[in-house]
């Protein structure tokens, strides 16, 4: 047994990795406890990734024109098709997608060839539809793209507030940390700032629970309350900043009287004056903030708002002092570094900064092949998609990611991607909703097989480190592109043979020309030329650490901005006006309802690696639709019913889940279903394209959409064997469908039919699929059927039970069945009511799942509630809920107080 450190390949936190691997397999994950992102903490997602590999599903050779090909004929293909396009269009009818899931030698790489030698500006990133916001403000106010904080601020903070970030289950592991940190310190304050009630309330010692899009609403009105009460530290912005009067002058265009600010914000006055207390009284205040605060037409200057408040109290630079932007992707800060971002040249160079093209250009320029760097930015995420739809951009390379389903108004996208003459996609699984739209397909490896380094929320940089080999012939992206540059006559500025080599070559470029005096032309707060010299040894064995890296500060540098020396030419920071907005997505007669998009615990992204967990299918196993009870009263629906949502930009079909915790007025669904899993639940196919005028950013947390019940005569619940899975011939006619991975089949929630519409079902199975009804219950008159069909050597290949699915039984002993060489021989009368009923007989059917990684279900956890189990630890005693990553426990604690409360009464 070998034991490797790497990095997990999930959220912004970074953590630490220790897989084990033998016999060339991954067999299972724990955390590493020398890693300072979570010091052997994971969250269950983390905890589930050895379950997630394999080569089944995997892209193992290249595809032309939809046939598979070898990796000379792929690569002559990309280079061939994309000088053709160069030549008879021009560069710029050249683009480039990226994401925040490639390793930052990638990311670099793809930097390097679009936009230095293939010289167009069109080369983006899906970390624009998450953090450019932010991105933009810490270069408003800071003069560069940097995060003041690190982790080590949650223990040193005297209050942290949380806003439009449900850390509980986005970031599982840092709200763990926060936590311990709470219970630390008793001074320690925790403000949850939500338009819903989310699990992150648990520790809330104030929850304000604000109308969505008013969050700069409340921190201009928080500004300018902090000068009315005297709490500005005017030594601090008087040797350090520059713009008070401007941000203070802009904030105060509205009524600042507290009161209004409370109305503006759909607060209790008293809890808001609370809040603005706590801010202006204590120093070491960090407000952490995510996609509630980017993903807005106004992003940018909410997170300016935040930041205002932060500089106007000196609250910055200091151990547990500093505005925290956490980011999404495992190494979205790595593609910030190497210039992803379309506005971007590389290692922290804008377009616009003194002398960076041409510093650039001279650092890339070899001999035999010298850039040409464009003049100017590139389209940003949505515009380049505009611009493919106008046949601006005829050849398009995405890598890594999904924009046929993660793009608000989606449908345009495809169209987009329908029509343009060149897609190549890098992609390491064989079915997503892009690939459809390819030409050419080149298989990339995976997490377990990358080798390079990526940066998480707090400038940590930390290595990736391959585990096993790529399945078939898979290849690294930063391989594809090197032998495609080479191809295309670039080989001598991409003569690399290790991603080592690559990294040394970021880390020069950062030091080059970079004087240590950032008010000086050139200067970038981003170095890490204390790295440059790593060989390959030290390279492979590089420990976490933070950026800056310089020969002056060869450990890293934890917290910045200590000397109160910004990245400005004068030194100072920023602060900016910002005049607050209203969602641009308007409510209406025809859409009244307020659409908010997020994360769930147990998910990521578009589900295509962690759906191939089954475990983590269990929490939420259907896409859904979360609103208020009398919300679903309002509009004629019911808890589990099935709904449609419209929006403007189509429908999405979920479940929906009652919640009081959900403001009224106002709807939650999740982001991760595509087309893959789900009929009609792609969240952004609702939103409207509307974009952050600085950042590109498009709002997604703020759409406007109407509900109705979904009108059906029947639903059902089918099991199917893993093979029999490929071609799901039995979602024909249905208006709804969820495919639902389990351990050994594949469920299916299927629903469709007109009220009172009556189905043969049994002559249905018989035409779908290809083994015969073995044995079946069916009553007619309550339109409800139980049947399964096995094949001639006994085994189960289906499972059906039509009705709602609140009658499921638990499927866990239904799914081993699957896994048997053999039911039995005989079928006699206890073996037929077993697998018709689904369960072994006095069986306990543990309900809905609660705790994913020791699959303790709803109805467990109640049942020992009711017999005497009030607290968490006594529940994590007898069913060990809780007692390994803790995302559950909020669940946990509500489910106690909920029952303790009905015992009560």
């Amino acid at each position: 047994m070998q034991a490797t450190r790497t990095t997990c390949p999930y959220c912004g936190v970074g953590c630490g990795v220790r897989a084990e691997i033998d016999d060339g397999q991954v067999v299972g994950v724990t955390g590493d406890e020398g890693h300072p992102a979570n010091f052997g903490r994971l969250c269950v997602k983390g905890t589930a990734l050895h379950e997630t590999l394999g080569d089944h599903g995997r892209l193992v050779r290249p595809r032309v024109d939809g046939r598979e090909t070898d990796w000379e004929t792929a690569l002559a293909a990309v280079a061939e098709r994309l000088a053709a396009t160069r030549r008879e269009y021009g560069k710029a009818a050249v683009a480039g997608y990226l994401s925040g899931q490639l390793l930052t030698e990638d990311y670099y790489v793809a930097n390097k060839l679009f936009k230095g030698f293939l010289g167009t500006p069109h080369l983006d990133t899906n970390s624009r539809l998450c953090m450019a916001s932010a991105v933009a403000a810490h270069k408003r106010a800071f003069g560069a793209d940097g995060v003041p904080c690190c982790y080590a601020d949650l223990e040193e903070a005297e209050l942290v507030v949380l806003v439009g970030s449900n850390l509980a289950w986005n970031h599982p592991v840092l709200y763990q940390r926060l936590k311990v940190a709470k219970r630390d310190n008793p001074l320690l304050r925790v403000v949850v700032i939500d338009p819903r009630v989310t699990d992150s309330c648990e520790i809330a010692d104030l929850y304000l629970g604000l109308a969505p899009g008013s969050d700069a609403r409340l921190f201009t009105g928080l500004l300018a309350w902090m000068a009315d009460e005297g709490k500005l530290d005017d030594i601090y912005l008087e040797r350090h900043t520059q713009g008070l009067e401007g941000a203070l002058a802009a904030a105060r265009e509205e009524d600042c009287r507290l009161e209004a600010i409370a109305a503006d914000c759909d607060l209790d006055g008293e809890r808001l004056e609370t809040f603005f207390y706590w801010f202006a009284s204590h120093l070491h205040v960090v407000t952490l903030f995510s996609q509630g605060i980017n993903q807005s037409s106004s992003g940018t200057d909410k997170a300016g708002a935040i930041i205002n408040c932060h500089l106007a109290g000196g609250k910055i630079g200091l151990p547990g002092a500093g505005p925290f932007s956490i980011t999404g992707q495992p190494n979205a800060m790595g593609g910030r570094e190497v210039g992803g971002l379309a506005n971007q040249l590389a290692a922290h160079m804008d377009y616009d900064s003194p002398g960076a093209r041409d510093r650039v250009t001279r650092f890339w320029a070899t001999e035999g092949a010298l850039p040409e760097l464009p003049e100017g930015p590139g389209h940003k995420a949505v515009a380049l998609f505009e611009a493919i739809e106008r046949g601006e951009v005829r050849a398009l390379w995405v890598m890594a990611t999904n924009p046929a389903v993660s793009l608000p108004k989606a449908e345009r996208v495809r169209a987009a991607l329908a029509k343009c003459p060149l897609v190549i996609v890098s992609e390491c699984v064989t079915d997503t909703d892009l690939l459809r739209y390819a030409d050419i397909v080149l298989p990339a490896s995976s997490w377990s097989e990358k080798d390079g380094t990526v940066t998480n929320s707090e400038r940590c940089i930390s290595r990736q480190r391959g585990l096993v080999p790529p399945p078939g012939e898979a290849r690294h992206d930063w391989w594809i592109m090197t032998e495609v540059a080479r191809r295309l006559g670039f080989g001598a500025a991409f003569d690399y043979a290790h991603p080592s080599e690559i990294f040394a070559e970021h880390a020069r470029l950062s030091g080059f020309e970079n004087d240590a005096d950032l008010s000086q032309d050139g200067a970038r707060l981003f170095d890490i030329s204390g790295l440059a010299g790593l060989d390959r040894g030290r390279y492979d064995a590089l420990a976490p650490i933070q950026w800056p890296v310089t020969a002056a500060t060869p450990q890293g540098t934890p917290r910045l901005f200590a000397d109160g020396c910004f990245a400005t030419p004068d030194g100072r920071a920023c602060l900016v006006p910002v005049r607050s907005q209203l969602p641009a997505q308007a409510l209406s007669a025809a859409r009244p309802l307020r659409l908010n998009t997020g994360r769930i615990r147990d998910q990521w992204h578009t589900m295509t690696r962690t759906a191939r967990a089954p475990r983590l299918m269990n929490h939420r196993s259907e896409p859904f639709i979360e609103l208020h009870p009398d919300d679903a009263l309002a509009h004629g629906v019911t808890d589990r019913q099935l709904a449609r949502l419209s929006g403007a930009g189509g429908d999405y079909l979920g479940r929906i889940r009652l919640a009081r915790g959900q403001r009224r007025g106002e709807v939650f669904v999740p982001m991760h279903w595509s087309d893959r899993f789900s009929k009609q639940a792609r969240c952004n196919g609702l939103l409207a394209a509307h974009l952050d005028p600085h950042s590109g950013q498009p709002e997604s947390k703020h759409g406007a959409v109407a509900i109705a019940p979904l009108t059906l005569g029947w639903e059902a619940t089918l099991l199917v064997a893993d093979d029999l899975a490929d071609e799901p011939w039995w979602c024909e006619g249905a208006i709804y469908w969820s495919r639902i991975p389990l351990g050994h089949a594949e469920r299916w929630q299927l629903a469709g039919g007109e009220p009172g519409q009556t189905r043969d079902w049994l002559a249905w199975v018989q035409r779908v699929l290809p083994v015969a009804p073995s044995l079946w219950c069916d009553d007619p008159t309550g339109g409800r059927l139980r049947a399964a069909g096995l094949d001639e050597a006994g085994r189960l290949r289906w499972w059906l039970m039509v009705g709602p699915p609140a009658e499921l039984p638990g499927l866990g002993w239904l799914d081993e069945r699957f896994a048997e060489a053999a039911c039995g021989d005989a079928l006699d009368t206890v073996r037929r009511r077993r697998l018709l009923a689904g369960c072994d007989d006095g069986a306990a059917d543990a309900g809905p799942l609660v705790c994913s990684c020791h699959q303790v279900g709803q109805r467990c956890i109640l049942e020992a509630i009711r017999g005497g189990d009030r607290s968490v630890e006594a529940l994590g005693a007898r069913l060990a809920c809780g007692t390994q990553c803790g995302s559950c426990v909020p669940e946990l604690k509500a489910m106690i107080e909920e029952e303790t409360a009905i015992c009560a009464s």
